[in-house]
């Protein structure tokens, strides 16, 4: 055995180890995405008016303050789990009403607080949210958010 490595063996090694660990990516992104289809996501309830709701999500980047099962930014609430905090799981008809009136008196105006901007959405559109918002909180998130607040 040779004392040192040689330079067409340290080739095969990284050409070796680089093919490896390539095919170990792309069965990982792989079942990434058999994950997400298939366990993850109910895909058999999306309706149009949930794919409408998330047309308003990215329209009015409301992932710019905002995070969805942790992905967003930290400025504003998690939402993942907002139709459940506000009883949507118990009376969807309240829930549906206490999103109308939320995005109906923004901006609140409290004093000290950063506001949330007024979007002029419609009811239908409003309706539209809150079915996309129901839909994400049926998502199976693996206990995401930790706690219920948001």
């Amino acid at each position: 055995m040779a004392e040192r490595l040689t330079k067409t063996a340290a080739r095969n090694v990284f050409y070796g180890g680089s093919a490896f660990f390539f095919a170990i990516f792309v069965g990982l992104t792989a079942h990434s995405h058999y994950y997400i289809r298939t366990v993850s996501t109910n895909e058999a309830t999306l309706t149009e008016s949930v794919a409408r709701g998330k047309h308003i999500w990215e329209k009015n980047a409301c992932i710019n303050c905002h995070t969805l099962d942790g992905e967003g930014a930290y400025f504003a609430p998690e939402l993942s789990n907002v139709w459940i905090r506000w009883g949507g799981d118990k009376d969807p008809a309240s829930a549906r009403e206490a999103l109308h009136a939320w995005m109906a008196a923004q901006p609140s105006g409290i004093e000290g607080r950063r506001q949330m901007p007024q979007f002029n959405l419609t009811d239908e559109e409003v309706n539209d949210l809150a079915d996309f918002l129901e839909w994400v909180s049926k998502m199976n998130t693996q206990a995401w958010p930790p706690n219920q607040a948001g």
